[in-house]
């Protein structure tokens, strides 16, 4: 078992899945150049492995670069691209959500369309609100578009994997704080099926349902709640679609009580799916009302303070648990 980061991770899968289907490449703005020199992060080394014609450093262009991808996958490849920040989505948007999302669909189901946006997420950099946005749940707003957010190493490499192999377009978003955080992962073939979440922490008293960068804040807070004699069971979600519901609700039947963590904006935010979904299947369960613990309605802020302040810690979870436990 070998210990990388989330980006080392990252890389490693591409690696892989590059060298085992020639149709596969990845293209996006300085995915070749010195912006991506570092080892721990996706793309480092692979431009001197597999060429340009693998390797494509594309014009600052996302609308062109998700053009590019839509083309290719229609034409027989598997694209991967990188939008180099969440919130470029949005530039993105229009041949993501208004082509490759629907094209299966409107081929009756006899076409697959493979390609995979990898989008770099999450706070904590002081990169300001424009960086910083995390829009999950636009994405999974869109039928047609399956939408991934590890939360481990070991998790993003077999779950890229997974993404690539995969016949629909997958949004792969990758927080940029656990680009260096280190953890085991299993050396060479391994996938993790898309769809499936992992109950990271087994418990008996309440269910913490999270994704990506919050679930170092739930663990952590798990740790503490237990030396306080409270078992929270810290459910990893994994992907936000397809919605893997039914660990969710086994998890709720079990503890009777629901908390839901995600650094992105409260109003709208895929909390409300998942309170959507165990209240309407599970509500004889509870024992107390649901929690969501999340980030404000205001942007991302630049300033270090603020953006400390923008991103739910484990006092605000520790606090949201004992509410109703």
């Amino acid at each position: 078992m070998q210990k990388l980061g989330m980006g080392q991770a990252v890389n490693q899968a591409l690696r892989e899945e590059m060298v085992r289907d020639p149709g596969v490449f990845i293209a996006g703005e300085g995915v070749g150049v010195s912006i991506h020199d570092s080892p721990m992060l996706p793309t480092h080394g692979l431009l001197a492995e597999f060429g340009p014609k693998r390797v494509k450093d594309t014009p600052v262009s996302e609308a062109a670069i998700a053009g590019l991808a839509v083309g290719a996958a229609e034409a027989g490849l598997r694209p991967v691209i990188e939008i180099m920040f969440n919130p470029f989505f949005t530039l993105a948007s229009d041949m993501i959500v208004n082509h490759a999302a629907k094209l299966r669909y409107l081929s009756g189901g006899k076409s697959s369309f493979p390609l995979v946006v990898r989008m770099k997420s999450g706070a904590g950099f002081g990169a300001g609100c424009q960086h910083s946005h995390n829009l999950e749940a636009w994405v999974a707003h869109c039928p047609g578009l399956k939408v991934v957010m590890p939360s481990t190493p070991a998790d993003a490499k077999g779950l890229l994997k997974s993404a690539i192999r995969d016949p629909n377009p997958v949004v792969f978003i990758e927080d940029m704080m656990l680009y260096f955080a280190p953890g085991p992962v299993p050396e060479g073939e391994y996938l993790i099926p898309i769809g499936k979440a992992d109950v990271k922490r087994p418990g008996r008293d309440v269910t913490v349902v999270t994704w990506s960068k919050m679930l170092g804040v739930a663990l952590g807070a798990a740790g503490k709640l237990a030396a306080e004699g409270i078992e929270a069971e810290v459910v990893d979600l994994r992907t936000l679609s397809p919605l893997d519901t039914e660990t969710i609700l086994a998890s709720v039947r079990k503890t009777g009580r629901l908390v839901v963590l995600h650094e992105a904006s409260r109003t709208g935010g895929f909390a409300g799916e998942v309170a959507a979904v165990v209240m309407e299947q599970a509500f004889e369960s509870l024992k107390a009302p649901l929690r969501r613990v999340t980030g404000p309605d205001i942007p991302v802020p630049a300033s270090p303070p603020l953006e400390r302040f923008y991103i739910p810690d484990e006092g605000q979870l520790i606090a949201a648990v004992k509410d109703i436990v």
